[in-house]
Parts: structure tokens; C-alpha cells; sequence
């Protein structure tokens, strides 16, 4: 019998207390890369350079040839925005930082 992968909540901060199950592995990688180059102060870095930067550090195991990791990127940064460990910049492109830069 094939037991299934550990899950995870995620948050959604466009989404109040909706809370989605997730690959408990698939998420802590994301989490671990996005939280390794995501800069501490303003203006932080556009989602593309992030994925850029990050794509290296996934498994690849898990994200083979960075396959998904678009959306992986994207819900973690979701869920740890709810979280308030990273906060966003009114700009377009959107940009990222952690929570107390300056």
C-alpha cells in the first residue's frame, strides 16, 4: 500500500481563512529557496528575478527541470505575505521583500 505525501497548510492572503492542503515536501522546498534569496529591505526583487534566482536551489526530484515551480512561487509567496514574513510593494512590477526591511 502506497501511503500519500505529507500535506501542509497554505494560506492565501487574497483569500482570508481559505486554506488549501499541499505536498508538505514540494512547500518546504519552495519556502526554503524563495526565504534564501528573497532580499531584506526595499524594493525588494520582482517575482521573475525570485524565480530566476530560486530555480537553482529547487530539488530536482521534486521540480524537475523547475516544472510548476511558477505555481509553487507563486502560493508560497501567497501564504507567507498571509503569514506577514514577507510583505509586498505597491509597484508594478510587483516586489518582494521580507517583513522589517527598510
Amino acid at each position: 500500500m502506497v501511503s500519500s505525501p505529507e500535506k501542509v497548510a497554505m494560506e492565501n492572503i487574497n483569500s482570508p481563512g481559505h486554506v488549501v492542503r499541499v505536498d508538505k515536501r514540494k512547500y518546504e522546498a519552495m519556502k526554503t529557496a524563495l526565504l534564501a534569496v528573497i532580499p531584506n529591505t526595499e524594493p525588494g526583487l520582482t517575482v521573475a528575478e525570485l524565480k530566476q534566482q530560486l530555480l537553482p536551489l529547487l530539488p530536482e526530484d521534486l521540480f524537475p527541470g523547475g516544472d510548476k515551480a511558477g505555481w509553487w512561487l507563486k502560493g508560497v509567496q501567497l501564504d507567507l505575505e498571509a503569514k506577514a514574513i514577507i510583505v509586498r510593494e505597491n509597484t508594478k512590477p510587483l516586489r518582494l521583500h521580507l517583513k522589517g526591511g527598510s
